[in-house]
């Protein structure tokens, strides 16, 4: 029995997918019926509960084997405390949860590379030391929440991976992806520095090979393992690629890297003096996407898992694109013209 939580999300959902077209028993932790009609469909069994609920998590671990923790609050603006409910304390109570039962055998949690130090990074591997706090509040917690499942590997014995994917990108993305190409439509995308800084994009489906070969993998239990797509393209090659696949305009304007940390400070500042909820436009999480070199090793996924990425980012940003083209979430086609 395989439980999966954020089951709804781009991680969730194409896990419990292959899950299912592979004839595993599957169950989704989930906020409520509305958001699950198509896992329904798929025969994954529901349990409605939340994180921050004890008493549903215990519902939904029952007699599970395999647990693959996908359900996080994303986004880079915020108070920390929010974060901190569903990305630590959530986790806390679905370990809790899964060691006071006798049947794990297997846990997987989906990190991040921010859990990396923020600046520029040149085939950073996993002997690298995490970072302490992040520039922003996901970040912040998505590091307190490896740290926790670390303690509980060295301290509870749970039998637990920890992947660190970088840009995860592929169909079902409610989030990032759609807003890049609402920006990508209005106008409002630019280049930090030259733009030839190379991505962390990893493609979901990319991520779910490593998932399921970690599942079935006893050696892969207590170790942690970077997740790219192999070939990294550059920022400019990344947004240009959407760009043009989405038929809309290459963004051309570009910024000078130190005018964009300076401007990223004073947005930080003045959007927590006015109380914004909203993040500002230039932030230290986007200068990080932006601005920085996010090159990180996968040598030792390949080394222990065999890990070979099915698919390159053109091919994994086509099926994205796709997706969107077929769903109507792409913004009003645009002549395909440099600006």
């Amino acid at each position: 029995m395989l439980l999966i939580t954020g089951a709804t999300g781009l991680v969730g959902s194409h896990v419990a997918q292959r899950a299912r077209a592979a004839g595993m028993r599957t169950r989704a932790l989930v906020r409520g019926p509305d958001a699950s009609g198509w896992l329904q469909q798929l025969g994954v069994e529901m349990v409605e509960g939340e994180l921050a609920n004890p008493q549903s998590l215990s519902r939904a671990t029952a007699g599970v084997t395999l647990i693959v923790h996908c359900a996080a609050k994303i986004g880079d603006w915020g108070p920390v405390a929010d974060y901190r409910d569903v990305n630590v304390i959530g986790l806390q109570n679905l370990l809790s949860a899964a060691e006071a039962d006798d049947t794990l055998r297997r846990f997987v949690h989906i990190s991040s590379l921010a859990v990396y130090e923020g600046r520029d990074h040149h085939g950073t591997d996993e002997t690298t030391l995490i970072d302490q706090t992040g520039a922003d509040s996901h970040t912040q917690t998505k590091i307190e929440a490896e740290q926790l499942v670390q303690r509980h590997i060295r301290e509870r014995q749970i039998p637990a991976t920890v992947l660190r994917p970088g840009f995860v990108y592929g169909p079902r993305d409610r989030t990032a992806l759609p807003q890049l190409l609402e920006r990508l439509a209005n106008g409002q995308v630019q280049y930090l520095g030259s733009g030839e800084q190379l991505m962390s994009n990893t493609f979901v489906l990319n991520l779910v090979d490593v998932i399921f070969s970690v599942l079935d993998q006893p050696a892969a239990i207590g170790q942690t393992y970077n997740i790219t797509d192999g070939a990294l393209v550059s920022k400019r090659d990344f947004i240009s690629t959407v760009a043009t696949m989405a038929g809309l305009a290459v963004p051309q304007a570009a910024l000078p890297l130190k005018a964009a940390r300076m401007l990223a400070t004073i947005s930080e500042q003045a959007y927590r003096m006015l109380r914004r909820t909203q993040a500002p436009t230039h932030s230290r999480a986007s200068y990080r996407f932006l601005g920085q070199n996010l090159e990180f090793s996968i040598e030792k996924a390949k080394r222990e898992l065999g890990y070979q990425p099915r698919f390159t980012f053109e091919q994994g940003m086509q099926q994205t694109i796709d997706w969107f083209r077929a769903q109507g979430k792409l913004p009003a086609a645009h002549s395909a013209h440099s600006r």
